[in-house]
């Protein structure tokens, strides 16, 4: 029998997970007087462990910052056997979780994103509208020091930004004036990096290494923005804690968590409350890990939707190749424009929904240089490196394409039954496949990316249609709802089934929308924490 220690006091709520949504709601908690414990199986990340202004940054990019956890093998990483899935789930476990990573594109949905029953007779209406998310996409976006242009014309709100946009540089200019040609929206892209100097941040420097951490704090990323007053406000925030299931009573309760700490010893901590921000695969790792025999398919999981409905939005990359020198090793990456042109459904395409697209620098000259499986390596090396190379450098640009994906039962997370981390934890396995609808929608936009390229005057032009090392978008397996028996959770995030367990993650999406998650999942959670505070008193009862 394992000796289980108690952890940090009782607490009123207990996060699992430090990363976007656990950082808005320990700082929305503790502020409002909670007790608040939260347990991180990562650790901190200094500015100066990122290497994106130091020269072995792009060699470090494949191993040490690489965004898979999979490839990136750190102690606070689990695996994730994604054998069935043409996509690789990515994340970072630490203080800040994917923010430390992430590019830092900060777009809200738009409001058909949440009436898509309605509006295309596809998957579900949202329990609560744009207008209803509106003021917490305000006060979240001011909070964090977002970069943008107010008056984007594809929003129906002008909706404004505490800093001017990032400069758009000389491959956004050429890229606009393809768009222009094309009569095709675009416009400076939003992100949720600091284009001066915001509170506690500088302004960016422009290295172009968000995907690997920002070297200087300039980018959003949680463990800046929130953990720290989050912390001085009273926060209690325990890193190297690898949560392995969830505790009930025999009220069917959430009394807390079992941790393993870094010494290997199990520890319990004790909270009225108990809240999941672990991501769209964490988090239902964990609650499928937590059964019992009150809770036999799983916590919180009668209605068999735990896990399932993963929606991951399959990503294009569409290069194009320029003669003039475009400084496309210039950060941020981070986005410098953005297009919503093809992102309202259109029944003449054949598909419904549709996708974002943002255009990103293309980094140093390794990223040209690399050798990519199934390529024919003479290509690349010998005789052709430098001509590779004088041809890409700087002159290379991406419009990637965010699609979005339709819930479906069949692509789903389960616990691996022959694998586990390095604490002995059932690791997650994902099934997911792309869906017809998906791949009509690839194969449109793709096809538009190429003429956009083309009009811009590329000379030469290299679509990926999917690229595998893409799953940074971790959605809708834990949905709100308003119906127990069609949804995890209600639309403050409090489990149907235990009525002192929230989920404020991605995971509780109905759809994936078809832009980058972040400020939305960031939005709701406050939306979901307030609520908590505000109702207080109503929320360790079973009533």
């Amino acid at each position: 029998m394992v000796n289980t220690q108690h952890g940090h006091g009782d607490a009123d709520v207990l996060i699992v997970g430090a990363g976007a949504s656990g950082g808005v709601a320990a700082l929305e908690l503790a502020g409002r007087g909670f007790r608040v414990v939260c347990l991180e199986q990562g650790d901190w990340a200094l500015p100066d462990d990122f290497t994106g202004g130091k020269p072995e940054w792009e060699l470090t990019r494949l191993k040490q910052w690489n965004p898979s956890p999979n490839a990136r093998g750190r102690e606070s990483d689990y695996p994730v056997d994604t054998k069935e899935s043409p996509i690789e789930p990515l994340m970072f476990n630490g203080v800040g979780g994917s923010t430390i990573m992430f590019s830092g594109h900060w777009v809200r949905a738009m409001p058909s994103d949440f009436r898509v029953r309605t509006l295309d007779g596809v998957a579900d209406d949202w329990p609560f509208s744009y207008e209803d998310l509106r003021p917490f996409y305000d006060e979240v976006t001011h909070h964090i020091g977002a970069s943008g242009l107010d008056g984007d014309p594809a929003y129906p709100d002008p909706h404004t930004f505490p800093l001017p946009p990032m400069p758009i540089g000389k491959y956004g200019l050429a890229a606009a004036k393809g768009m222009d040609k094309l009569g095709w929206h675009w416009w400076p892209a939003p992100n949720a990096i600091a284009s001066r100097k915001f509170k506690n941040r500088p302004a960016c420097l422009r290295y172009g290494a968000c995907e690997s951490g920002c070297p200087t704090g300039a980018k959003a990323s949680t463990d800046f923005t929130h953990w720290r007053d989050a912390i001085a406000a009273g926060a209690v925030l325990v890193t190297g804690a690898r949560v392995r299931q969830l505790t009930v009573d025999n009220r069917g309760l959430v009394t807390g968590a079992e941790y393993i700490d870094r010494e290997g010893v199990v520890r319990h901590q004790a909270a009225g409350v108990t809240v999941m921000a672990a991501n769209g695969i964490g988090t239902p790792r964990l609650l499928l890990n937590s059964a019992s025999a009150q809770f036999p398919d799983g916590l919180a999981n009668s209605s068999g939707l735990v896990g399932k409905r993963l929606m991951i939005h399959p990503y294009a990359s569409v290069y194009g190749t320029y003669e003039d020198e475009l400084e496309t090793w210039l950060g941020p990456t981070g986005q410098a424009l953005q297009s919503m042109e093809f992102y309202e459904t259109d029944a003449g395409r054949g598909f419904v929904r549709g996708a974002k697209w943002n255009l990103m620098p293309t980094g140093g000259p390794l990223t040209h240089t690399l050798w990519e499986p199934g390529e024919d390596w003479r290509e690349g090396f010998g005789p052709a490196f430098h001509n590779r190379l004088r041809s890409t450098f700087g002159r290379y640009t991406e419009w990637g394409i965010t699609t979005e994906d339709l819930p479906e039962d069949h692509n789903e997370v389960i616990l691996d039954p022959g694998a586990t981390d390095s604490d002995g934890i059932p690791v997650p396995k994902i099934r997911y496949t792309i869906s017809e609808n998906t791949e009509r929608m690839l194969k449109f936009n793709v096809d538009r990316a190429i003429e956009a390229h083309q009009a811009a005057g590329a000379t030469s032009v290299h679509p990926i249609p999917v690229v595998r090392e893409s799953g940074w978008h971790l959605l809708g397996t834990a949905r709100m709802g308003t119906d127990p028996a069609t949804s995890v959770v209600d639309e403050h995030g409090r489990a149907h089934d235990v009525p002192n367990l929230f989920i404020i993650d991605g995971s509780v999406f109905v759809t994936s929308t078809g832009v980058n998650p972040t400020a939305t999942i960031m939005a709701v959670a406050l939306r979901a924490m307030r609520h908590l505070a505000d109702n207080r008193h109503h929320q360790t009862t079973a009533d």
